[in-house]
């Protein structure tokens, strides 16, 4: 609410009457300041360690562009791209300049108002015939100043900044996500284009044998049940490459969109999963995540700013709001501001004191909000922190249990190849059932497309990685929103 101005008299106390106010206002002052303002802590024990099983001796420290580490120039490219067009990014971007604006805002008023008003009027009038005509212009300057004598206008400029602050890693955080996002999409196609080529040799495979159970079966070696299966088979084998087609368009359109760009035509060269680089990554200790991830700095910087919040609204307790004006009015009979030249001046100094002596407890219920809304603020904090010390024990037990399993399904992969190879011989020596053929074609199919799958779940569980541990943000670097 502005100041209300005083039109009044200069009041007159006598000493008793002078005491009786110091009283008052003092009593007013005690009053406002008496209201306890404590902020529960946001306790939380760091473990020392990860759970899970550390990386590699050899690894190194995160690099703030840890993408290259991959060795894929296509993805850095695409992500380039991304950081460059995407829509979501751009829009986190908008959130930052206007949380600037809003802290140049808040500045503002810690200086003084100044208002340049320039008039100039001609009146005319007739009565009984006889015309009056009269001119004036005036040229005004005022300045208005509200003393912050409680620091409500600096604690509000404190907070926009630690806004801005938020905003700013709130980017980093969007930023971090879009490039993982991009990473795990380009994997993604990938994967299923590899999917792809071992359903077609798995169709391959089918039909080569299909014809080897025709020949057999021309020549009475084979019955037309076995005929019957294995064309069922190559039915099969056809119909299982749909649906990956299938995906792998829609996973190309869903990476255009990420990198801001029209999915009708977008496509990728790709390349080999087996080609791709996988960077060890050296996790930092669980105390030092707290710098390393932008979201929690952000819900840091939040907490600061609901500080300045309820330093605002504790400020509004307190006795006595004091504001100064000083006007100047230059003015002139004559039309025109060349008639300022003759001019008749008039100067005023306005002090305004506003005092609230009762709002029904609406002031007190402002802080009460205020200091409510810290309280939530340091819970999602400590949700915030909790959430990102289990993201990374899961991401380590992840990337590890893949890397084992990826071992593992290589070994499967050769000897279903193998065991495929020696039954197809025996089949047509005649020793083993269709039967025996048909499950040795199967289990190579399902070990390849499982191998696939597992090199895919190691390359996101390393992006992820990557993204749990900040990606190679620092506090230190970020803006301090000054």
């Amino acid at each position: 609410m502005s100041p209300v101005p005083v039109h009044h008299h200069p009041l007159r106390f006598s000493l008793p009457r002078r005491r009786a106010l110091a009283a008052l206002l003092l009593t007013l002052g005690v009053g406002g300041c008496a209201l306890p303002l404590t902020h529960p802590g946001g306790a939380l024990e760091v473990p020392a360690n990860w759970a899970e099983a550390g990386a590699a001796a050899n690894a190194a420290t995160i690099d703030g562009e840890w993408w290259r580490g991959y060795g894929s120039a296509e993805l850095e490219v695409l992500i380039d791209a991304a950081l460059a067009g995407s829509p979501d990014l751009a829009a986190t971007a908008e959130r930052v300049l206007q949380a600037e604006i809003a802290v140049r805002s808040a500045g503002a008023s810690l200086f003084p108002g100044i208002d340049l008003n320039l008039r100039s009027n001609v009146n005319e009038s007739r009565s009984a015939g006889v015309s009056t005509r009269a001119e004036g212009s005036s040229a005004t300057l005022a300045v208005n100043y509200e003393i912050d004598l409680w620091g409500s206008n600096i604690a509000s400029w404190q907070g926009s900044k630690a806004s801005l602050a938020a905003t700013r890693h709130d980017y980093e955080a969007a930023r971090l996500s879009l490039v993982a996002g991009v990473a795990n999409a380009y994997w993604q196609v990938l994967a299923l284009r590899e999917r792809i080529d071992i359903a077609r040799r798995n169709l391959e495979i089918a039909e080569r044998l299909h014809a080897i159970v025709e020949a057999r079966y021309r020549y009475g070696s084979a019955s037309a049940l076995d005929l019957s299966r294995q064309r069922s088979t190559v039915l099969a084998a056809r119909d299982a490459v749909l649906p990956l087609e299938v995906q792998e368009r829609q996973s190309l359109r869903a990476l255009a969109i990420l990198l801001g760009e029209v999915p009708q035509g977008f496509a990728v060269a790709g390349q080999a999963l087996d080609s791709l680089a996988l960077p060890a990554v050296a996790p930092v200790l669980p105390a030092e995540l707290l710098l390393r991830r932008p979201d929690l700095a952000a819900a840091e910087a939040r907490l600061a700013a609901a500080d300045a919040n309820i330093a605002v609204a504790r400020a509004a307790l307190f006795p006595l709001k004091l504001q100064i004006g000083l006007s100047s009015v230059v003015s002139s009979a004559e039309f025109g501001f060349l008639g300022l030249g003759s001019p008749v001046n008039a100067a005023g100094l306005t002090v305004s004191l506003m005092q609230a002596l009762f709002d029904g407890g609406r002031l007190r219920g402002q802080v009460a909000t205020s200091e409510s809304q810290r309280r939530v603020l340091v819970e999602n904090w400590r949700k915030a922190v909790l959430t990102a010390l289990k993201e990374v024990d899961d991401a380590l037990g992840g990337a590890e249990r893949v890397r084992i399993q990826e071992h593992t399904q290589r070994e499967i992969r050769d000897e279903t190849a193998r065991a495929l190879r020696l039954s197809e011989l025996r089949y047509k020596e005649g020793s083993d059932a269709l039967g025996t053929l048909l499950d040795a074609q199967r289990s190579l199919f399902s070990a390849e497309d499982q191998l696939v799958q597992l090199r895919l779940a190691r390359l996101q569980a390393s992006v992820d990685l990557f993204k749990v541990l900040g990606g190679g943000w620092h506090a230190e670097g970020a803006g301090s929103g000054a």
